[in-house]
């Protein structure tokens, strides 16, 4: 959901694309969103705002950008501080800052439900640290992610073959899948730079390998086996957080 609003509110803020038409891609991922307690220092009440008048309060305010983080322990990829907003952006594996002239607003996502069917998203509204994130450009991500790829995929592959002597058909479906691009090879919104939407899509789909293969059944593998699973997994989650992030706030980037 964090990258939905970063790569639709980044296509608006270039022009490609509306507020409305952004605002409906956004909530066609995850729901009806509101921004929490008012955007701060924009001088309207601290009131919820639909997500629609929030980013809006925002564009008035000098809304310039909007850059994605997904950290992780001991990872804090995206994130300038200050601490607490750090900490609430990592319990909550995500966040958006907006940067603005000469401040920034973080946004942090919670699953919004009311009742026994209204599900959506809530960003509440925190100061955030201006500055330049410690992220990689998007050539160093998609480098990264290609050579992740390739040594967590032997190491998968080689761990499984020795535990049970064939490839879990779900593993075996998404590492195929690597190797044929589908209709969804285009996860961000008009106006990036088509490097940006491949590592993104690849990104995506290396995500789901990761998910799939932390639920997968340790019995059979020995000490050994088990750590280099995890180290492969932990060593490919980290290039996927770290191309997304790239991909997503390469918008602004100069064209090559």
């Amino acid at each position: 959901m964090a990258t939905a609003l970063v790569a639709w509110g980044n296509a608006w803020l270039t022009g490609h694309v509306g507020l409305d038409e952004a605002v409906d891609a956004v909530e066609k991922t995850a729901g009806p969103q509101i921004v929490g307690g008012g955007v701060p220092g924009t001088g309207g009440a601290e009131r919820d705002l639909p997500l629609r008048a929030g980013l809006g309060e925002l564009r008035v305010a000098g809304l310039a950008a909007l850059r994605v983080a997904l950290p992780a322990p001991g990872d804090p990829l995206g994130l300038t501080g200050p601490p607490d907003f750090n900490r609430a952006a990592l319990d909550a594996r995500a966040a958006v800052i907006a940067v603005l002239p000469d401040r920034a607003v973080g946004l942090i996502p919670a699953e919004d439900r009311r009742g026994s069917s209204y599900v959506g998203v809530r960003w509440q509204a925190r100061d955030a640290a201006t500055g330049t994130p410690d992220v990689p450009s998007l050539a160093e991500a998609d480098r990264q992610l290609l050579l992740a790829m390739r040594d967590a995929t032997e190491v998968l592959l080689t761990v499984d073959d020795a535990a049970s002597g064939t490839v879990p058909p779900e593993i075996a479906d998404a590492l195929a899948d690597l190797r044929e691009p589908g209709p969804d090879d285009h996860p961000l919104a008009p106006g990036y730079p088509q490097r940006a939407h491949r590592v993104a899509a690849l990104a995506g789909r290396l995500s789901l390998v990761v998910d799939l293969a932390r639920r997968l059944d340790d019995r059979g593998l020995t000490a050994e086996q088990m750590r280099r699973r995890g180290e492969a997994l932990r060593m490919l989650d980290r290039a996927v957080r770290r191309a997304m992030v790239a991909a997503c706030n390469s918008s602004f980037d100069p064209v090559p």
